[in-house]
């Protein structure tokens, strides 16, 4: 039933600020096209310099930027000219193609007075979008729909499950959705697909006689249909879709080719990636000595 089951890392995003990292992971690199899983918070106070959790303005290039937050709010700017604040329940897409730079910067303390708490995926994308030309959404609450039963509770945040589907414009077979469960709450996980995982944020579940906490990656063979119980209220994101291919990786930057991340390389210590052009005065220098973020491989490695 269960093919692997991830427990998160601390890795550090900025100079206050220390994630859980769920993906990618030695053993189990990619859910479907979800290639990275970071799940920041929550915070339940900010620093005195909230600055300090800034995210400077850094490349990507072959994937698609997830973010999703629970509590607080961030602003994001990116190459395209895009400036958003995010707030809870929406969701910020934003997909590199062939290139940009973003950041994501707490402007604003008193949005933060009730803490933050925020999860960002990658999506991989297909080797024909790999070079596609930079976009940036913002999508709202009201445009992603929710569904709730006896003690459930869920958002669809990206793909089509359950008979949900919404207007994120996905370029591969996905899901993506936020659960609430009630305690004793049953839920099952998506069919229709050859990989799943649920991801345990908070509370705790139960499946198969086995307990998890939070902090859990459940990542479950193509063709289990397991049963998750609450044992108490729980918050899950669930997620998965259809493989894409082998994939490799290397501090922001992925492709299905390693000599297109040594150009990204290139482009990025060239300045021939544009920043933000409302956030263009700093920016995260490429790791010259592959000393990158804690959990991300030093060098190029295959996803698959």
């Amino acid at each position: 039933m269960l093919d692997i089951v991830i427990e998160a890392r601390k890795a550090a995003i900025s100079e206050s600020v220390v994630v859980k990292r769920i993906l990618p992971f030695r053993l189990r690199r990619m859910v479907g096209p979800f290639i990275f899983m970071d799940h920041a918070g929550p915070l339940g106070s900010v620093p005195a310099n909230p600055s300090s959790m800034d995210v400077l303005p850094h490349p990507h290039i072959g994937l698609s930027t997830v973010s999703y937050l629970f509590d607080g709010q961030v602003t994001h700017r990116d190459s395209t000219g895009a400036q958003q604040i995010i707030k809870p329940g929406e969701v910020n897409w934003m997909t590199a193609g062939s290139g940009i730079a973003h950041s994501e910067r707490f402007e604003d303390p008193a949005a933060l007075a009730g803490g933050l708490e925020m999860i960002q995926t990658w999506v991989a994308l297909p080797e024909k979008d790999e070079e596609s030309t930079p976009t940036f959404r913002n999508y709202t609450k009201s445009e992603l729909p929710v569904f709730t039963d006896k003690g459930v509770w869920m958002r669809l945040i990206a793909g089509d499950a359950f008979g949900l589907s919404n207007g994120v414009e996905t370029l591969s077979p996905l899901f993506y959705l936020h659960v609430v469960l009630e305690a004793g709450a049953v839920f099952r996980v998506p069919d229709g697909y050859s990989e799943r995982a649920i991801y345990v944020v908070k509370g705790s579940v139960e499946t198969a006689g086995h307990f998890y906490e939070p902090g859990k990656m459940l990542v479950f063979n193509k063709n289990a249909e397991p049963v998750i119980k609450a044992r108490e209220n729980t918050t899950l994101m669930l997620l998965g879709g259809e493989p894409l291919g082998e994939r490799f990786i290397w501090w922001n930057f992925v492709s299905s080719r390693k000599e297109r991340i040594e150009q990204a390389k290139e482009d990025w210590k060239q300045g021939r990636i544009q920043l933000p052009p409302a956030d263009d005065h700093e920016f995260i220098p490429l790791p010259e000595d592959y000393s990158r973020p804690a959990g991300a491989p030093p060098r190029p490695e295959p996803l698959s």
